[in-house]
């Protein structure tokens, strides 16, 4: 694995020594020497090699990587391009065009975002093909409960957008007060109409880092 930022890199490090972690790695080598598992192991950590923790802005927080061929690649929402848009990310994209206006593109690969300073970050970092949470109670929870508790520490403020109830747990591990925090349900076709749509978390986004002098995102993605 390939971290250029030493933040990501020293907390990689702090975490790959305990035991919840040397258990999650057997049971990771585990299952992808014997499941079809996704994303590939090359693209586990993308994330955090597309965001470094001081350009992070925004964590865009979901649940587990999409479970079907060719989707995910470690980063939340986003699929490679070629490989037809996800319902949720649909979603997404529905709620940015009547937000800020913006087209949707033909695909869905988020890197733009995660260029932008958005951390597109799951609950969990892998699952066995077709079945969803399949790695959920592993370890991963506790991985990624370290990167929330690390940018909590961040003087600089993150907003932290958090859809549906799984994203919601971890509210708790933000208990700086510069920090800004985003709440919805999720953008599932299960709950898209209970309030999702509408909430408007990109124009909110962009008025908080206007409101503290940093520059907003672009969230239009090259089609």
């Amino acid at each position: 694995m390939n971290l250029t930022c030493e933040t990501w890199s020293a907390l990689f490090k702090a975490e790959s020594t305990k035991d919840y972690f040397i258990e999650l790695n057997e049971f990771i080598r585990s299952e992808y020497a014997s499941k079809i598992v996704f994303p590939a192991k090359e693209d586990l950590f993308s994330a955090f090699q597309a965001t470094d923790y001081e350009k992070v802005k925004v964590v865009i927080l979901g649940q587990d990587p999409y479970h079907g061929e060719g989707q995910a690649h470690g980063m939340s929402f986003s699929v490679q391009k070629g490989v037809t848009i996800p319902p949720s990310l649909r979603n997404i994209y529905k709620e940015l065009h009547t937000d800020l206006g913006i087209v949707a593109p033909s695909h869905g690969y988020l890197m733009e975002w995660a260029k932008e300073g958005v951390l597109l970050l799951n609950t969990a970092l892998t699952v066995r093909q077709g079945e969803p949470n399949s790695h959920k109670g592993k370890g991963w929870e506790q991985f990624t409960d370290a990167v929330i508790k690390k940018l909590n520490e961040r003087s600089q403020p993150v907003i932290f957008i958090l859809w549906g109830k799984n994203a919601e747990q971890k509210e708790q591990l933000i208990t700086n007060s510069h920090h800004f925090i985003l709440k919805s349900p999720h953008p599932s076709p299960f709950s898209a109409n209970r309030g999702f749509f509408g909430s408007r978390p990109f124009s909110k986004v962009n008025q908080i880092l206007a409101d503290l002098g940093q520059e907003e995102i672009n969230w239009k993605l090259t089609p």
